[in-house]
């Protein structure tokens, strides 16, 4: 049931849920995902608390020709079997598929994405956070004007809210900071 009081998630894919390829590289297949240790439990924290969980991700692969929309939803249906076994699901995924020429409103650190889903979802947008793994998902986040959590590994400056190593660990502080009514 949807209402204005449900609070979402909103994950970054690449880097935080699955291994990011290197620079310029992208996802191509399903045999190219591969889960971070702590992910799926990390997703699993993150509905028990009482978030919906999406999905919002740059993939720019497919604007480039590299990653087709099948790939896309090849890799959904993963995800969702993955989360599945531990007792959750992604409500929604949207991706920007442009290129950076395009100056499109979707592209992180643009805040579309975001934006898109909490009117989809009907989401108070202020019980909502981002997740990711980049500098580009705190910044569209915060224009969003949601919380932000930032996966990252040592010390590298964010504007973030909350700094994890994995996702689990971004779950288990934002779920220590109370959890939501569903």
């Amino acid at each position: 049931m949807r209402g204005l009081n449900r609070s979402a998630v909103f994950l970054d894919r690449d880097g935080t849920l699955n291994a990011r390829p290197a620079e310029h590289h992208y996802v191509r297949s399903l045999d190219e995902f591969t889960w971070l240790p702590g992910a799926r439990e990390g997703a699993a924290v993150l509905a028990r608390a009482g978030y919906t969980l999406t999905v919002a991700s740059n993939q720019r692969g497919v604007a480039r020709g590299l990653v087709t929309e099948a790939v896309l939803s090849e890799i959904e249906q993963h995800i969702q079997e993955g989360l599945a076994r531990h007792g959750c699901r992604i409500e929604a995924f949207r991706y920007c598929t442009h290129d950076l020429a395009d100056a499109c409103s979707c592209r992180k650190p643009e805040p579309g994405l975001i934006i898109d889903l909490a009117r989809e979802l009907d989401l108070d947008i202020d019980r909502c956070w981002m997740i990711g793994d980049s500098e580009s998902d705190v910044a569209a986040g915060r224009a969003a004007e949601c919380r932000t959590a930032r996966i990252t590994v040592g010390w590298d400056s964010t504007m973030a809210d909350v700094r994890a190593g994995s996702l689990l660990e971004a779950a288990q502080t934002i779920a220590a900071l109370g959890a939501v009514a569903a």
